[in-house]
């Protein structure tokens, strides 16, 4: 079988390369009446490509974006038809450069568009292609008002070879897809930033946005044969022709018009930059002209022929003696309106062409603005409020209040089933939702709502007084912190790589010097090109990472730059050690590390590397003043993960404490304490957070993984999602 395949050379001047694909196909409907103008209309899904970002793509070679467009349902009879690419302009990272091949490609055998080729060589690597294709998708051809998917495509050549090559290169292959869900609500006009990520392995920011209308496409005059019942037919040609499929299209156009009309005022106003309207007249004189001129008015009924209801008295008097007369009245107000239309439309992609860039951000900020209404769905938010600590036969204890609900925890109450049931009964309640909105749906979230894990975000106000890690673990963090901020520089600590077994005394020395030789090269770099204003140094931590990260920080090296502490981010840190870790198997794992290799930190976790408790490591690390100089403070927990002790990497009390009136509970009282101090603070401005994630685990089966709680704690690696909710959401802690 042949592909039909399409190439365009994009042009490298100044003037735009336009090329119109042909018109659109349209599936046949039902045969019309005799002489009934068929009225036709058709989405427009125009796909805009700013720039390709290499954020973290694990080989080199050639790579394009591959686009289609389709309908959720009947995808192989209704697919969006590519109807024309515009390049705006020379398409090439930099004057001279062939990491760019100039050659777009349309596939009409699965009506693709792909973008052209374009070589990848380092990470951070910007390639600008400036491209917008259209799409169209005839109105109606799904009857059940179904949503239409936009599907990005990562293809994947090796570096061997050239871009034009690669367009036929059999060696070619799909890398990744990242899809995303347009519902019905958003085919009648949109205007949205559309960033594609494609997934962990292949992190990259395609700067993408979506602008949809719908447009009047044409109509014609059909002439079937009369039916030899006149009579009959001719009153279920005129409740055809007034019912409820024409009245949905005029008011649909109608909805566009005002829809496109408000979206380009507020995206002019947004980027202040002035817009020629004065060609475009009102909409609301079209529609006093289709009500005034409805078959309704010729009988004296007063209804519209644009309410609610079809309209049937039309054939239920005499007093129409020709049913069709105001035809051509209505065909020349219909054009009207479509003309209207498709003048603001393309108004709107001359304005686009000409403030692109600007458009663009300002539909960013707009998305990012707007993250934190969508994933709220996900995220459940509490205060939590600690008044004061009370003493309990002699030793301190610090009680929890739930401020939102205005009930106390009480410190017998498991706070791993607590956890559970709140996650489990949201839920529930997601499971029973129906999301029914404009926006833009990415189908790595709202694909299988019910995967996504649910985050419990606890927000503490009134405060009062494992395995060997890798360098790229937290790589995803960093990801969607570089989304955010892009100007950041980050350090992905290599000091303690295969160095994570020994005295935590070691490790944390060896990350201050890392730190302050990457500080000082930084500063030093920015100091010879400008001034040096402001500097705001954050630490992430994964599990023991924390442990490290709170030991550097207490060195005497480190203390000239803890004026610049900004946002600290623990992740599963248990900062409490191990001293009530109510999992038996990970306890007997760790008895039997000590027992076999004697490592040096697994006795300071557990607190059995002095025999003075008050001598032990962790113990006297809670009196360093670790934590108060941040911030921003984040605790991540789950009830999940049996690695960490859920009370340890909260910083919270433990029932098992609490009912232990030894030495071991006073100390751990103690520590508890010593934390809670730290972050204590009357300004409103700090913020300290906890973050309890569930994850949904199901999927993974019952194995030794999940049984001892191994699964949760590393799915804080593998999946993102919780990260992107939390940073999205509180953007103003990762600036």
């Amino acid at each position: 079988m042949f592909r039909r395949l399409r190439w365009f050379v994009g042009l490298n001047q100044k003037n735009l390369s336009t090329k119109r694909l042909g018109n659109v196909e349209h599936q046949p409907g039902p045969e019309r009446p005799s002489q009934l103008p068929v009225l036709d209309a058709v989405h427009e899904v125009a796909v805009y490509i700013h720039r390709f970002h290499n954020l973290d793509l694990f080989e080199q070679g050639w790579y394009k974006i591959k686009v289609t467009v389709r309908w959720e349902v009947g995808e192989d009879s209704y697919p969006g038809i590519p109807a024309r690419v515009v390049q705006y302009e020379a398409a090439a990272p930099e004057v001279g450069s062939d990491n760019l091949c100039r050659v777009w490609m349309i596939d009409d055998a699965d009506n693709s568009f792909s973008t052209p080729p374009f070589r990848i060589k380092y990470a951070r690597q910007d390639v600008l292609l400036s491209i917008m294709v259209s799409f169209y998708l005839s109105f109606g051809a799904c009857e059940d008002q179904s949503s239409v998917i936009l599907k990005f495509e990562l293809l994947h050549a090796p570096m061997s070879g050239t871009g034009y090559e690669f367009q036929g290169s059999p060696d070619a292959f799909s890398a990744s897809v990242h899809e995303y869900k347009i519902p019905p609500k958003g085919l009648l006009g949109l205007h949205s930033y559309c960033p594609v990520n494609f997934d962990a392995f292949h992190a990259v920011l395609v700067d993408t946005s979506v602008h949809i209308s719908l447009l009047k496409a044409s109509h014609h005059t059909s002439r079937p044969k009369v039916s030899s019942d006149s009579r009959s037919s001719e009153g279920t040609y005129v409740e055809d022709y007034v019912g409820s499929n024409k009245v949905t299209l005029i008011k649909a156009l109608m909805a566009a018009h005002d829809i496109l009309l408000e979206d380009l005022k507020r995206i002019s106003t947004g980027i202040d930059q002035a817009v020629d309207l004065t060609e475009i007249s009102s909409a609301s004189d079209v529609t006093e002209w289709f009500s005034s001129t409805s078959p309704a008015n010729v009988n004296g009924d007063s209804s519209p022929l644009l309410s609610d209801r079809p309209h049937k008295a039309a054939h239920s008097t005499n007093k129409l003696t020709d049913p069709f007369s105001w035809d051509d009245h209505l065909l020349i107000s219909l054009q009207s309106l479509g003309n209207q239309l498709l003048s603001l439309w393309n108004t709107f992609l001359k304005f686009h062409r000409e403030n692109k860039t600007k458009i663009m951000e300002f539909l960013r900020n707009s998305w990012a603005n707007e993250r934190r209404t969508e994933w709220s769905i996900w995220m459940v938010y509490s205060k939590i409020a600690m008044p004061h600590q009370p003493k309990i036969n002699g030793v301190e204890r610090t009680l929890l209040h739930h401020g939102a609900r205005g009930n106390t925890r009480r410190l017998t109450d498991d706070p791993i089933q607590i956890a559970t049931m709140r996650a489990e009964l949201h839920r529930r309640g997601i499971a029973q939702m129906r999301i029914n909105n404009r926006s833009l749906q990415d189908m790595y979230i709202f694909g299988d709502p019910l995967h996504i894990p649910i985050i419990i975000v606890e927000r503490l106000t009134n405060i009062y007084h494992s395995t060997s890690g890798n360098h790229l673990d937290l790589r995803l963090v960093r990801n969607q912190w570089l989304l955010i901020d892009p100007k950041i520089h980050f350090l992905m600590s290599e000091a303690n790589e295969d160095k994570t077994s020994g005295d935590f005394r070691e490790m944390g020395s060896r990350l201050a010097h890392e730190v302050i030789t990457f500080l000082k090269k930084k500063m030093d770099k920015v100091s010879r090109n400008a001034i040096l204003t402001d500097i705001k140094l954050s630490f992430v931590g994964h599990s023991i990472g924390n442990l490290i990260i709170r030991t550097a920080l207490a060195e005497s090296i480190m203390e000239p730059y803890l004026m610049y502490l900004h946002t600290y981010v623990s992740i599963s840190g248990p900062h409490l050690g191990y001293m009530y870790s109510s999992n038996s198997l990970f306890n007997s794992g760790l008895w039997l590390l000590k027992k076999l290799k004697g490592t040096q930190c697994i006795h300071q976790l557990t607190f059995t590397d002095d025999p003075d408790l008050e001598n032990t490591f962790i113990y006297n690390l809670s009196k360093e003043k670790t934590l108060e100089n941040f911030q921003n403070v984040i605790l991540f927990s789950s009830p999940q993960d049996g690695y960490v002790p859920y009370h340890s990497a909260r910083i919270e009390p433990s029932s098992a404490a609490s009912l232990d009136s030894s030495k071991r509970g006073k100390i751990f009282h103690e520590m508890l304490n010593n934390l809670l101090g730290q972050i204590q603070s009357d300004s409103d401005h700090r913020v300290v957070i906890r973050c309890d994630v569930n994850f949904n685990t199901a999927c993974y089966g019952r194995n030794l993984n999940t049984l001892i709680g191994r699964t949760a704690h590393i799915e804080f690696l593998e999946s993102d999602i919780f990260a992107k909710f939390i940073m999205w959401s509180f953007p103003e802690l990762f600036r």
